[in-house]
């Protein structure tokens, strides 16, 4: 499945590279042709974060302080971890924890 990932925030820092936007084909070993949220950020902790992942993922979600959009739509109203992406979704995350 075809995403596109946007990290904001101090987010890109933790990633392999360096960048704030990703093109990713996520393939999981399940058949079904959906990715659910929970499925796509042990993706991303799997395959993207270098270091410090404990920044991101608190558990199987994110840190609290991490705005997920989904399509430019809070995750909470899609489903949270539950949320089914489709192709060519926009997922974003953005810290809004920084210093000051």
């Amino acid at each position: 499945m075809h995403l596109t990932l946007e990290f904001g925030g101090g987010l890109e820092l933790l990633l392999k590279k360096s960048v704030k936007i990703h093109q990713v084909d996520v393939k999981l070993k399940s058949a079904e042709d959906k990715v659910t949220m929970l499925e796509l950020l042990q993706w991303v902790k799997t395959n993207l974060i270098k270091e410090r992942p404990e920044m991101f993922l608190k558990g199987d979600s994110v840190r609290p302080g991490v705005l997920v959009l989904i399509n430019d739509c809070d995750w909470e109203l899609c489903g949270n971890l539950d949320a089914e992406l489709e192709e060519k979704d926009v997922v974003v995350f953005i810290s809004t924890l920084h210093g000051g």
